[in-house]
């Protein structure tokens, strides 16, 4: 059996890697202006509250930001033999696979969405490794996209709310020892009309190349999306925001005695990833929390 010292050496050395990768990817990023198809696309309201980012105990889930707020029920899909309960969708994976459809769909005018000829091209569109057998991330992706597919979202935003499914039809598949057959993958996602009018509506543009570096963290793919649609919003010389209402914002998943110490610690990770990809946000963290100051967007708005 290992021991300790050589398990903590060994993470040590693994986060040195993934640090080192990211710094790269950020550098590359950075020397190298977003294409038209850099850019990816997120609903407004889940770029200020997003999806769960570890598993959920029950049917329902609620997270506020302010006038923003989200609530997701999970639903039923038929897996072949009938109605199957899912869970509520949550990770980085669903977060990724919704931007990529939404992005499609407000891109090309269309509902109906191309999501690969098999699993594995899907998890390259997203920007998962396809080689090696990660047959781990095609479970993953099976059980989100159909978590995804059955959920009922309701985003709501000073007094609006949307209530409905992101997705109208989505044909299940089931496990399979050839994880590249294309007959058991739909190849297709068809949104809901009337998420498909939010998304058209109220897209906002990120960094595609982004999001697929950051996808290793939900938390920073979600402190990315709120920096991106916030900082550039602010009027003024700043806002100063306390860490107790940004851990309302995202700290549901951290519960315990040392709660607020872990989200912190969590949290300034994040971000600290994330300024790699946004070098040009104007964020200052302070003892009491964040100073945040008016910042040109990632991805650049349309006039």
């Amino acid at each position: 059996m290992m021991d300790k010292p050589s398990i903590i050496v060994r993470t040590t050395q693994n986060k040195l890697i993934r640090e080192e990768k990211l710094i790269n990817a950020g550098v590359l990023i950075a020397g190298d202006s977003p294409a038209g198809s850099d850019m990816a696309f997120t609903h407004s309201v889940l770029c200020q509250v997003g999806l769960p980012r570890s598993k959920v105990e029950g049917r329902e889930f609620l997270r506020r930001s302010g006038e923003a707020w989200l609530n997701i029920q999970a639903g039923v899909i038929d897996e072949g033999n009938g109605p199957v309960f899912q869970p509520i969708p949550y990770g980085a994976m669903p977060r990724l696979a919704l931007a990529h459809i939404s992005t499609y769909a407000k891109r090309n005018n269309t509902r109906v969405v191309p999501v690969g000829d098999s699993a594995n091209e899907f998890l390259r569109l997203l920007g998962y490794p396809t080689s090696g057998g990660k047959r781990g991330s095609h479970i993953t992706l099976r059980k989100q996209m159909h978590a995804l597919a059955a959920c009922r979202l309701q985003l709501g935003f000073k007094g609006r709310t949307f209530n409905g499914q992101p997705v109208e039809q989505f044909d299940s598949w089931s496990p399979c020892e050839n994880l590249y057959q294309k007959a058991i993958w739909p190849g297709q996602v068809t949104l809901s009309s009337s998420f498909f009018d939010e998304i058209i509506a109220h897209g906002v543009p990120l960094d595609n190349r982004a999001m697929h570096n950051l996808k290793g963290s939900s938390l920073a793919l979600d402190i990315y999306a709120w920096l991106a649609y916030r900082l550039y919003r602010i009027e003024g010389r700043q806002v100063m925001l306390h860490w107790k209402p940004i851990r309302d914002q995202f700290a549901h998943e951290y519960l315990g005695k040392n709660a607020n110490r872990d989200f912190r610690h969590s949290f300034l990770t994040g971000l600290k990833s994330v300024m790699l990809f946004y070098p040009k946000a104007n964020v200052e963290v302070v003892d009491s929390g964040l100073i945040l100051r008016k910042s040109p967007p990632p991805i650049k708005m349309k006039d």
